[in-house]
Formats: C-alpha cells, sequence, structure tokens
C-alpha cells in the first residue's frame, strides 16, 4: 500500500526538479473572459517541454530510482505524454526505456518516444491489459514500471504545475476562487490541489472531462468511484481512463468540489480559441478545462477568478488542421 503524498512532498519534489522542466507563463485574454463570464488565469502547460506537464511527474520519479537500478531501465503505459515524459527524463538520466502505448495513439506522441530513444510495445485498448503487458517486461528486465499516475512521486512531481501557478498568481496580488482541471487518472489535480495546501490557498477544485467518459464527475457525484462503460471513446486520447485511480481518489475526491462535463465540440472550439487569441497549440484532452471554464462553469464560478490548466500541445497536425479549417467553414 503506497504511502499518500502530502503537501509538503510537492515542495520538496519542485526544489528537486528545479532547472529540469519550464516555468510555463499565466496568460489572459478579455474575450475568453467574456465568453466565460468570469476572469479566467491560464496556465499554459502546452508549452512545457515535450509538451506537456507529464515532464514534471517523469522527472521527479526517475530522479529517485535508485543508481544501482538505472541501468536495468523503466518501463511505462501511456497514451502518449506519460510517454514522452519519461522517455525524455530517461534519456537525461541514461536509462533505457519502454513505453506501452495504444495502437491509436497520435502518431505526434509515438514519434516524439521514439526521438528518445524509448523502445515502443504497442497495444489493443479493448483487448489487451497494459498494466499486465507492463508487468511482465518490466520482470523480464529487472525494471522499474512507473504508472502514468497512481504513484505518490509521479502525484507530487504533477503538482509541481500547481505550486508554480499559485506562486505566479499571488505575485499578481490577487487569488483563485476556482480551478478547473482536465482529469484522466487524477494525477494533476491530485497534486495541485495538495500543492495549494502547501501555499495555504482556498481554492475549490474543478474535474474536465469530455461527455461519455466523466468518470471524476460520476464519482464525485456519487462519493464512490465509478467507472467508465467499456469501449467509450473522444477526441480527447490523453485523459481516457476508464476509472479514477486509487491514490488520487483518496487526494481529490476528497478535495474536489465536482466534475464539469463538456463535449467534443466544446473542446474544439476551445482549441480554436486558444490558437486565436492565446496563439497557443493545444491538443484535445489538453483544451478539456478551457472547454469547461467557457462552456460548463458551475453558476457558483460566474464573475470570479478561476484558474484554468493547458495541459498539453500534442495534436497531430492532420488532425489540428481539420479541427482548425471547420471554424472557417461555419
Amino acid at each position: 500500500m503506497s504511502i499518500l503524498p502530502t503537501p509538503k512532498s510537492v515542495v520538496e519534489a519542485a526544489e528537486r526538479i528545479a532547472g529540469r522542466v519550464v516555468q510555463t507563463p499565466v496568460l489572459r485574454n478579455a474575450h475568453l473572459d467574456e465568453i466565460a463570464g468570469a476572469n479566467l488565469f491560464i496556465k499554459a502547460e502546452c508549452l512545457q517541454e515535450t509538451g506537456s506537464f507529464k515532464l514534471r511527474g517523469a522527472t521527479n520519479r526517475l530522479m529517485q530510482v535508485p543508481l544501482e537500478r538505472r541501468s536495468a531501465g523503466v518501463v511505462a503505459y501511456s497514451s502518449g505524454n506519460h510517454a514522452q515524459g519519461i522517455a525524455r527524463a530517461a534519456r537525461r538520466l541514461g536509462m533505457p526505456a519502454v513505453i506501452v502505448m495504444p495502437r491509436d495513439a497520435p502518431a505526434i506522441k509515438m514519434a516524439g518516444v521514439q526521438a528518445d530513444g524509448a523502445d515502443l510495445v504497442l497495444y489493443d485498448r479493448d483487448r489487451e491489459n497494459r498494466e499486465s503487458m507492463a508487468a511482465e517486461i518490466a520482470q523480464a528486465k529487472g525494471a522499474v514500471v512507473v504508472p502514468s499516475y497512481d504513484d505518490p512521486m509521479i502525484i507530487t512531481g504533477q503538482g509541481t504545475c500547481g505550486l508554480e501557478f499559485g506562486q505566479q498568481v499571488q505575485k499578481l496580488d490577487t487569488s483563485l476562487q476556482h480551478l478547473v482541471c482536465c482529469a484522466g487518472g487524477g494525477g494533476l489535480i491530485s497534486g495541485i490541489a495538495l500543492a495549494f495546501e502547501a501555499l495555504e490557498l482556498s481554492t475549490e477544485f474543478w474535474t474536465a472531462e469530455p461527455e461519455g467518459h466523466e468518470d471524476w464527475a460520476r464519482s464525485l457525484a456519487q462519493k464512490q468511484i465509478e467507472k467508465n462503460a467499456p469501449g467509450t471513446r473522444s477526441i480527447c486520447d490523453a485523459i481516457l481512463t476508464p476509472e479514477p485511480g486509487v491514490l488520487t481518489w483518496q487526494i481529490a475526491g476528497q478535495r474536489a468540489t465536482g466534475g464539469c462535463v463538456v463535449t467534443d465540440e466544446h473542446i474544439k472550439q476551445a482549441m480554436r480559441l486558444a490558437f486565436r487569441h492565446l496563439k497557443v497549440v493545444v491538443e484535445p484532452g489538453g483544451a478539456a478545462a478551457l472547454a469547461a471554464a467557457l462552456f460548463a462553469l458551475p453558476e457558483a464560478a460566474k464573475d470570479q477568478n478561476i484558474g484554468v490548466v493547458l495541459t498539453g500541445a500534442n495534436v497531430d497536425a492532420d488532425q489540428y488542421a481539420r479541427i482548425l479549417a471547420e471554424d472557417l467553414q461555419n
């Protein structure tokens, strides 16, 4: 049984990975504020190295692998962003890495993993179990398995995004009444919640998920873990986990107020608005929180300061071009 991470461990993670990740900016835009009916403070983690916040958790986790075990390497399973974070962190630390990825993962994410020298093993989302595959590979190699979210060191590493975000808002001499963050397994929102506790900030947290895959929203409403139906799909490949993680539920399940649910069309529109008004590229899963802030905020959050995390930028060029072109056709 893993020990739950603490607010203090997020601060320690930030000290550990300092200089190894980018401090991403907080963006403001009056037009987006008008659409949302609130003041949006947008953390552009899509500008992080590897194009995702996942480098934070990967770096924190791999730095704590004992030196004598590093030559055996690591094994991770991911739809892409965690995979790229692990591959980059492993290369920097001189560790071999094997990544178990779904066959339908975006090509840009597969290419990013291979560019950092990691080996790919592909699986079928509906027929194969990625955790079992990773465990078998790790046992054969004597490698360390690194989950994408249900790991204390991953959670605290992701939490450094929240620590940074909270400090940046404090420097603006204001505060956030609410914060919206996409949720797959829940590692990021769990880490951010711990980080805000470390900073003694009073903020309500909301998950953001695509319609039909809103396991966090249903779990928070029912106060117990709820699963998604097998085979559910969305354009948000980065956050299509079957249910909240065990550790992340113990953290975020106790701290999040509720969940926001958005359609794929809302997400596409958020991607277009981010491109037009913020001048940033955001992948579908990475735009879920912005879509929620723009189109699905609870009334209690209107006219207040809302933190939004843009979590990733790794979208295939063809898909992105089609999504942007749809706006021109309407």
